[in-house]
């Protein structure tokens, strides 16, 4: 099958890569000129495991290709997927600008019949809209698809190519059988398929980041309130987490969620059920409590000490382990709060540290070589980001180069006999 996908950004370039590593040929289209230069030369520009190697072997077979004109190429494509940035608008709505203007390119250039699917996350009725969008520009026939995606930053590859399940939005027959036969490979160990109509589609995938944000949400909140009476989270959480009806899952306290995707959809499906007259009360509060939740440390750390010029180490910028996405990333929140409290920040991630810097915190802080170079002279630690060299430290080692010894333990990683042992004293969250 020959595939185009507009959008190299996460979602975009994944999906290119999967889909040719499954032998179909795929075109990557993106307005960005020295992007696409670089993907040709075999680049990538975000860091997610496998993808690198995965997308130069199929550049090298002739399976994946780039280009910047989608006109120059449809001709060529029977399925366009649409794979551009839904950013959040300033009253919480998706912005699906960027999705109508590529409805508007393929309206004006398509010649025959045209799968066009909807692989970013997109409200309720945007397929609607793609769709009488297309349809001014020409009188060819097509169909609109919903197809969203459920990748994991950190394990997107086997998300993709090992999927728990693909839903599939279609209103015709026709279109669903050509999705059906483009998933065939990729649920060959009995993953299931769910077909059902366009709304229906568009609406699951909110209301899945939306159910994981809320289990995040909720045993934070938890956290907090086992903080205020002298209880301990993580008992609390492995006891409730063994009901069947619950799971383990997402339960995990920490300094809140990040990234691309539970800020901006949580958002994005409060603003749809307003536009219907619904408040979301529930959504509302899995916000508030997320914001809440990422300034928790931060009083922790004004209650044990001065903050005003001391040095403060920082292990993790990233919003999670394994990407180097910081957008929303807790880490912003309470670096800016050590900074404005007078305090010296020394950074280190194994991967965020260009984005940091190029992005957000340019010139503020101190970026380290490496984990133990940024704890150097520090007065304590904060562990933001668990990433798997972070797990288990050198106590000794620690010991050795900071002058004083909090650790302040934001993903409760740490055992608090093995950290106090070593003469440190440990702050975890709601434990």
């Amino acid at each position: 099958m020959r595939i185009a996908i507009v959008g190299t950004g996460y979602v975009g370039l994944v999906a290119g890569v999967c889909f040719a590593e499954m032998g179909h040929k795929v075109i990557c289209v993106d307005i960005d000129e020295q992007k696409v230069e670089l993907l040709k030369q075999g680049v990538v520009p975000i860091y997610e495991p496998g993808l690198s190697d995965m997308m130069t072997h199929n550049i090298e077979s002739g399976r994946l290709s780039f280009t910047t004109s989608l006109k120059s190429i449809i001709h060529e494509v029977s399925t366009i997927f649409i794979a551009v940035g839904t950013p959040m608008g300033e009253d919480g709505s998706a912005d699906v600008k960027y999705v109508l203007g590529v409805a508007r390119e393929i309206g004006e250039n398509m010649q025959d019949y045209k799968v066009v699917v909807d692989k970013s996350t997109v409200p309720v009725g945007t397929a609607d809209k793609v769709h009488a969008e297309i349809a001014k520009y020409t009188h060819q026939n097509f169909d609109v698809v919903s197809n969203p995606e459920f990748l994991k930053e950190g394990a997107a590859i086997d998300d993709f190519m090992k999927p728990d399940r693909i839903v599939i939005g279609a209103d015709s027959e026709k279109a669903k059988n050509l999705m059906l036969k483009l998933y065939d490979p990729f649920v060959r160990t009995g993953a299931p398929i769910y077909c059902m109509d366009v709304k229906s589609a568009e609406l699951t995938k909110y209301v899945s980041n939306a159910m994981l944000a809320t289990k995040i949400s909720f045993i934070n909140e938890m956290s907090q309130l086992a903080d205020a009476v002298g209880a301990d989270i993580n008992k609390v959480r492995k006891a409730v987490g063994a009901d069947r009806r619950i799971g383990n899952s997402f339960l995990f306290p920490g300094v809140g969620y990040g990234g691309s995707c539970f800020p901006k959809d949580v958002n994005a499906i409060e603003h749809t059920g307003k536009s219907f007259g619904l408040e979301m009360k529930i959504m509302s509060a899995v916000t508030q409590v997320n914001e809440t939740q990422k300034s928790f440390l931060n009083r922790k750390m004004e209650e044990a000490m001065d903050l005003k010029d001391k040095t403060i180490c920082v292990w993790g910028l990233s919003f999670k382990p394994k990407t180097d996405d910081m957008r929303e990333a807790p880490s912003l929140v309470i670096i800016d709060f050590l900074l404005s409290k007078g305090a010296r920040v020394q950074c280190y991630d194994p991967q965020a540290m260009e984005v940091c810097q190029k992005n957000y915190l340019k010139n503020s802080v101190l970026y380290a070589h490496d984990a133990y170079d940024a704890a150097k002279n520090a007065d304590a630690l904060v562990l933001i980001t668990e990433w798997s060299e972070f797990r288990t430290p050198d106590y000794p080692l620690l010991k050795s180069t900071m002058n004083n010894f909090y650790i302040f333990d934001g993903r409760n990683i740490y055992n608090r006999e093995e950290v106090e042992s070593h003469g440190f004293t440990y702050c975890g969250i709601g434990c």
